[in-house]
């Protein structure tokens, strides 16, 4: 039977190819509503300043609130076991002693610790703005839901972030919340892309391309991305939902097809890691029952 998966993902492979190159310039799109607000404090709402801004912001929540430990506990909630803080760091001045002829002024670098509203409970409800998420009701897919559920040896997946990614350091998948999805094949879409890039780690697949540490954009990562997001074609192909995705999904793998000068034949060979990453996720248990 796997023989028959295996032509099914060959011609969703060729399917690309011919989107590609028929359709010409597709044009890619985030499948996700984002926030732009500053990172803040949730109680005074000053946002933070100057490399507190860019810390605040690598640490991907979706929310842009933030609390120390006891504004936290003041509020009645508390951070959740095993989550870790980020320093924010500021400069307090002392003016120098004015009965001290030799006193000078001077600062001292100083820093406390901050957790995102994410990594709380607790909370009461009305503390925290609503974000902004698209109109639209949220219909699990059952085949996809049961995809992700059986899938051997998974990653953790983390919820409620402004971006989607798999980090190989901590085997763990980020993705924003369901609701903030344009569409429920997207979200899915966008999960089995991580996902794929998770068979790479070296406790499963051990694949190059997520083993070996890669810059961003370099030939090894652009070759990784299409990995995903072919493995990801083949999955919503499983399930059933590629039809509402397949633009997006050839748009993005143009995108990387042009950054590796290459013709897109290329989709060939991922293709082929594609569908190792693929057999591993869906494994045995999804055959179907003969008549």
């Amino acid at each position: 039977m796997k023989n028959g998966r295996n032509k099914i993902n060959e011609m969703i492979t060729e399917r690309m190819i011919e989107r590609i190159q028929t359709t010409g310039e597709l044009p890619w799109h985030k499948p996700w509503v984002s926030q732009d607000a500053r990172p803040q404090n949730l109680i005074s709402r000053k946002p933070y300043r100057g490399v507190n801004t860019f810390l605040l912001h690598m640490m991907g929540y979706a929310q842009p609130f933030f609390l120390t430990m006891k504004q936290v506990n003041g509020l009645g909630g508390h951070v959740r076991k095993g989550e870790k803080s980020m320093p924010v760091i500021f400069w307090k001045f002392v003016d120098a002693d004015k009965k001290d002829p030799e006193s000078k002024s001077y600062a001292i670098l100083r820093y406390y610790h901050v957790f995102n509203v994410a990594q709380c409970d607790g909370i009461p409800e009305g503390k925290v703005p609503e974000l902004e998420t698209p109109d639209r009701e949220i219909n699990p897919i059952t085949d996809a839901e049961k995809l992700v559920a059986d899938m051997p040896n998974r990653p953790e997946i983390k919820y409620g972030r402004s971006y989607a990614a798999y980090s190989p350091l901590g085997d763990e998948v980020r993705m924003p919340s369901p609701e903030m999805f344009l569409s429920d094949e997207a979200f899915y879409s966008t999960l089995f892309h991580e996902l794929t890039h998770s068979t790479g780690h070296e406790s499963r697949l051990a694949r190059k391309g997520i083993t070996e540490v890669n810059r961003f954009r370099s030939h090894e990562y652009s070759k990784e991305e299409l990995v995903a997001e072919m493995g990801a074609a083949f999955l919503c192909g499983h399930c059933g939902i590629l039809p509402e995705v397949q633009d997006n999904s050839a748009a993005y793998l143009n995108c990387w097809l042009e950054r590796l000068k290459a013709d897109s034949s290329m989709l060939i060979t991922a293709g082929q890691q594609a569908q190792k990453a693929y057999d591993f996720i869906v494994a045995e248990k999804f055959e179907p029952v003969a008549a």
